[in-house]
């Protein structure tokens, strides 16, 4: 019984409960996907290929926003349409996720070397972009452990591409991509290269030209790192191998 004047408040019941859930997390959801379909995606970097610029166990985000949007913007390239929207041309240098041209699924991250219309070959290990070398000049040894724990020494070089400048490694001038035939970048096309020069599959071969549809977004900077040496269980290690001095570093 309730006293003269009072209020009586029900309980939500516990239907109502499960229902503010389960809105809760398609509310949730729903941002998600428009975040990471418009304006960022988060991406890690399992392999060596852009060492010196990207590492093994970095974390980044790429801006979806860049270059405007494709299917491949969308989660699993859910919505089949052609060609870009709201699309803009990608620089000269950037680093860039893309879909791999020859299954349209695996996610591919490369610097762009060649726009549409440019003449690129390799020769003795040296660029030539559209009849000219391209200048490089040698900072240092470097020194790194590849993922399978071989201790590799490759050279670390300034390569100057037209209006940007960057670093690359490597290991000698007469390997398997070292020298090539001259490739001419297809319109709306572009010609990848890894920073590893040595140990990277790109457009020199098995990748071939990327088709502008195909670019996923820009690499901006790095929310995390890691240098592997700690299990996900092995609490006790994170700290030792967080690599704090690359967080939040941007991508050049």
């Amino acid at each position: 019984m309730t006293k003269p004047g009072s209020t009586l408040i029900s309980s939500p019941s516990k239907k109502e409960g499960v229902g503010e859930t389960v809105w809760t997390v398609v509310y949730t959801l729903i941002i998600a996907v428009v975040i990471r379909t418009f304006l960022f995606e988060p991406f890690n970097i399992p392999s060596g290929s852009m060492i010196p610029t990207l590492l093994v166990g970095d974390y980044l985000f790429v801006s979806k926003y860049s270059y405007g949007y494709s299917r491949h913007s969308v989660p699993f390239s859910a919505i089949p349409f052609s060609g870009r929207i709201f699309g803009s041309e990608p620089e000269r240098g950037d680093v860039i996720v893309f879909k791999l041209p020859t299954d349209n699924k695996t996610d591919y991250i490369k610097r762009l070397v060649g726009l549409p219309g440019d003449t690129i070959r390799m020769q003795d290990g040296r660029m030539f972009l559209n009849g000219q070398l391209v200048e490089r000049t040698r900072v240092e040894d470097y020194v790194y452990r590849d993922t399978d724990g071989n201790v590799r020494r490759p050279t670390l070089y300034k390569e100057a591409l037209p209006g940007k400048e960057h670093d690359i490694l490597e290991e000698g001038d007469n390997r398997r991509l070292d020298n090539t035939r001259e490739f001419t970048v297809p319109p709306g096309h572009y010609f990848m290269m890894g920073d590893n020069r040595d140990n990277s599959v790109d457009s020199r071969a098995d990748v071939g030209f990327v088709p502008a549809e195909n670019l996923v977004g820009r690499a901006e900077f790095l929310f995390f790192s890691t240098d592997g040496s700690a299990s996900i269980w092995e609490v006790w290690k994170w700290p030792f191998a967080i690599r704090f001095s690359r967080i939040f570093n941007g991508i050049d």
